[in-house]
């Protein structure tokens, strides 16, 4: 009678399961009947590593298709507890935390947040993947802070983890980012020797071209940020013909089954390859700008806008909005140096609609904002 009711209680969560896997990757989704489906699941006697399983799901749809922190908190909050005491679930356990970091951070617990990534990042000393992942995600965190030299050390940490453990790829991009840190945080001499030795190994590393290329993007974006920042026009422009070789070579690529023999702890993409073209754009405007080329500067403007609308309609995403942000903010002051006053305000104005759509981009670019309606002004 107990092994009757056993299977009864399986083929009960299995369907159920099954349902809420079918409601969740139709066209449109239904994510209303998943997570009821889910939740229906609970109320089936399954073993506690199941049921962790299923309260992570849960936590996650919550997390990324509703705005209901509250329940995400506690549904990632159980499949973090019941995880622990279940042997054979670190990855599980792992990404739990993962997840409820991100609900903390989204809530401002910002303590919260950086005590369960931090004993997630102890934990996760043997799982190369995610301790890598992890490390990031903490970085990252300390980076919206403004807390620069924080991030740049948790940073290295992980560069020097990545080379003893073999994930090449994955050291690479941690000195990336650390060098792109080192330039917000205006440590410009500190900037050199990590982008060199990052240079060297993206030449050296010989795994997927698709993936060798992305670093390139990557590494030669932050070359020419860093001329422009020190007033280096000339120096600029070698970077930015190899950039854009870069990029012609990426979006020559025509599926994402390129990706293949590739290290399992090296599963990390820094940016979308349609966002790396619009970051190209970007880079290009800024040194038309800086060089005085307004008329380029517009054309690569438009052409960048067009590609961000395109993208748009297929889906959201919060570095769209950076994106067409700054390229507003640059054609709006190539507009008043040419005179075209009525544009430039136009495009100020759709500037301020997107940073009243994210407080983030509204904190960060509201002397922005401010400097563009006065050089507005002065021109009136």
């Amino acid at each position: 009678m107990s092994s009757m009711n056993t299977n009864d209680n399986q083929s009960c969560y299995l369907a159920l399961m099954s349902m809420a896997e079918e409601f969740r990757t139709q066209t449109p989704p239904d994510m209303r009947s998943c997570v009821q489906c889910l939740l229906a699941s609970l109320n089936v006697s399954t073993h506690p590593a199941i049921e962790a399983k299923t309260h992570l799901h849960l936590g996650n749809i919550l997390l990324h298709f509703t705005t209901n922190l509250d329940k995400s908190q506690s549904h990632l909050e159980k499949a973090w507890y019941l995880s622990q005491s279940v042997p054979n679930c670190e990855e599980l356990k792992l990404e739990s935390a993962s997840l409820l970091a991100m609900v903390y951070e989204k809530k401002n617990e910002m303590n919260h947040s950086k005590q369960i990534l931090t004993k997630a990042i102890d934990e996760s000393q043997h799982w190369i993947y995610w301790h890598s992942r992890l490390l990031f995600q903490l970085a990252q965190m300390h980076v919206d802070e403004k807390d620069y030299g924080a991030a740049s050390n948790i940073l290295s940490i992980g560069a020097d983890y990545a080379n003893m453990s073999g994930a090449h790829y994955t050291r690479i991009l941690f000195l990336l980012s650390k060098g792109m840190t080192l330039m917000i945080d205006r440590r410009l001499s500190e900037v050199h020797p990590v982008l060199s030795l990052a240079g060297q190994l993206v030449e050296t590393w010989n795994g997927n071209l698709q993936m060798k290329e992305a670093l390139k993007v990557y590494f030669l974006v932050l070359q020419v940020c860093h001329h422009l920042n020190a007033g280096q026009v000339k120096s600029v422009k070698p970077c930015l013909k190899l950039l854009q070789q870069s990029i012609q070579s990426i979006t020559a690529y025509h599926s994402e089954d390129d990706y293949v023999n590739v290290n399992p702890n090296d599963m990390f993409i820094w940016m979308p390859r349609e966002h790396m073209c619009v970051l190209v754009y970007l880079v290009t405007v800024l040194h038309s700008m800086q060089a005085g080329y307004m008329d380029k500067a517009q054309k690569y403007t438009e052409k960048a806008l067009m590609q961000i609308e395109k993208l748009k309609a297929v889906g959201t995403h919060p570095m769209l909005n950076t994106f067409q942000l700054l390229l507003l903010e640059h054609i709006a002051m190539c507009r008043l140096v040419m005179g075209n006053r009525t544009l430039a305000i136009k495009e100020t104005a759709q500037a301020l609609q997107i940073c009243y759509s994210d407080p983030k981009l509204k904190i960060r670019h509201k002397p922005m904002i401010h400097a563009l309606l006065g050089m507005y002004a002065m021109s009136m």
